[in-house]
Parts: structure tokens; sequence; C-alpha cells
């Protein structure tokens, strides 16, 4: 499935490893960066607005949709540096960049590492790498039981997951939406997943390996997101028992902290708030 009216081309980004991406509409640019378990068309309804009256970049992550899956090379740090020279590449050496869940993770620290590239960032359901580990505890922390399952070493993730995909990534497709997904897109989302089961793997385990230590190292050094960034999300911090506000205000000085009463998947089941937030 394609977003209709936008264009798509693979975009090489490092090494023999390319993107496939979708772009529309012409103005300011603005990337829009997918999350677990979905591709760009996440985006579609988002798209379609912003693309009105901007240039809309909207690729699959490396390992995920139909970009390149090499067995290595998932730390949010290179992950980032794809979207550079993605931009780049295409023209842009500024932007505006928005992400959902892992793409929010990348957008992160695209914004970390490179500045002077990112005019704005907007972040959907996400706490940064190093403190979503440390608000999981007790029970509670069952929530989040794929970051755990993933995080082990290769082989064992791997095989679960492959021997049954479709029961796996549906189940999070189900039970963090408060509205049912089209089948069509659905079935989409499936068949993208299960075709990437390791490199889907290899990104969750680099959040409790790499990741991790470049979020200590940033914290360390007094590292902030030194432009504004919107941050959108559930009332996690009421569910899991954490001031969701005071965990991101040390990252982002100039911050905007948004509540949703939707689902995990607001892009598709919220899109006019989502766009709002964009927009303001």
């Amino acid at each position: 499935m394609q977003i209709p009216g936008f264009d798509y081309q693979r975009v090489p980004v490092d090494g023999d490893v390319a993107l496939n991406v979708a772009v529309g509409g012409d103005g300011p640019p603005i990337v829009l960066l997918h999350g677990f378990p979905q591709t760009h068309l996440m985006w579609r309804k988002v798209a379609a607005d912003l693309a009105a009256d901007h240039t809309v970049i909207c690729p699959d992550l490396r390992g995920y949709g139909a970009s390149d899956k090499p067995a290595e090379g998932y730390s949010k740090r290179r992950m980032a540096a794809d979207i550079i020279t993605l931009a780049r590449a295409l023209g842009h050496d500024r932007f505006e960049l928005a992400g959902h869940d892992r793409g929010a993770l990348v957008a992160f620290r695209a914004g970390l590492d490179h500045p002077a590239a990112i005019t704005r960032l907007t972040l959907l359901d996400i706490v940064p790498t190093l403190d979503m580990w440390d608000v999981l505890h007790g029970v509670r922390a069952a929530i989040g039981f794929h970051l755990f399952l993933m995080a082990q070493p290769p082989g064992l993730p791997e095989t679960m997951i492959g021997a049954a995909p479709d029961a796996f990534f549906g189940h999070f497709l189900d039970v963090w939406a408060k509205s049912p997904f089209p089948a069509d897109v659905r079935a989409e989302y499936l068949a993208a997943s299960a075709a990437a089961v390791p490199s889907i793997v290899a990104d969750y385990r680099a959040s409790a390996t790499t990741d991790i230590e470049d979020d200590a190292a940033d914290r360390a050094a007094g590292r902030t997101l030194t432009m504004p960034v919107t941050v959108l999300q559930q009332d996690w911090g009421a569910q899991l028992g954490y001031d969701a506000t005071a965990v991101w205000r040390p990252w982002a000085p100039r911050l905007d902290h948004r509540l949703v009463t939707c689902g995990h998947f607001m892009a598709e089941e919220a899109p006019d708030e989502v766009i709002k937030a964009i927009r303001s």
C-alpha cells in the first residue's frame, strides 16, 4: 500500500543500505518517522494534510517495511544518521522532524546528535530510552514484556516471534489501539513485520544496550534538545507511577507536553490532534 498522491523512491543512506521513502507536497520540509509494528503508511492521514503546504518525507526506517534490512546498524544513533543523510539527499539540510514510537526514539537521537539540522521535534508516545527502562517496575512492567523479550541475546527472540508473527505483532495492533485498524492496513502491517523479524528484534535489542549507553553519556554531559519539542503521549505516568513532564523537562527545556485520550496509534486514531500539534 502507498500514500495516495506521494512519489516513491529508494535513497541510499549508508553503504549498501537504502530506505524506501514517500515524498509529497511542497514547502518547508518535514520528515515523519513511523513506529512499531508499522511502516510509513501510519502517517497517511497526517501526511496528506501537511502536504498542502509542506514537503512531506515519509521513510520506512532501516529494518522495516520496504527499506533494506542489514544484520547490524540498529543503534538509534545510526538510524538517526540515516535520516539526516536521507534529508540531505533530497535537498534539505534543515527540517522539522516528527516521530512515533520507535521513530520517535530515532527522532530524539537525531535532535541530540544533529541539532543544527532539526528545527523542531514532535514526539508521539515515548519517553527517552534511558528513562523508559527506569520507569518499568514490578508487575506494572508487564505492559512492556516485548522490551524484555527482544533484549535477549540473538536466537531466542527471533525464533519465538518468527514461530507466530501474526499473533505477536497483531497483539500490539489490537491491544494498543482504542479503535480497530482497517483490515487492509492491519494486513499490511502484519505482512511487513513478519518479513522483518530479525531486524525488528535488532532494533529493540539496541535499546537495551547501545542506546542506553548513548543516552547515559548525554545525560552525564548535560546535553539537551535545543530546539522546541512537543511531546504527545497517553497518561503513562499515571499508569506506571511517574511524572511524565518531569521526566521530559531535563531533556527538553523548550518543552510542550500534552496528554491525549486516544490509543497509542494516535496518528491514525486522532490525526487531527496530531496535525494540530505539528502545526501549532
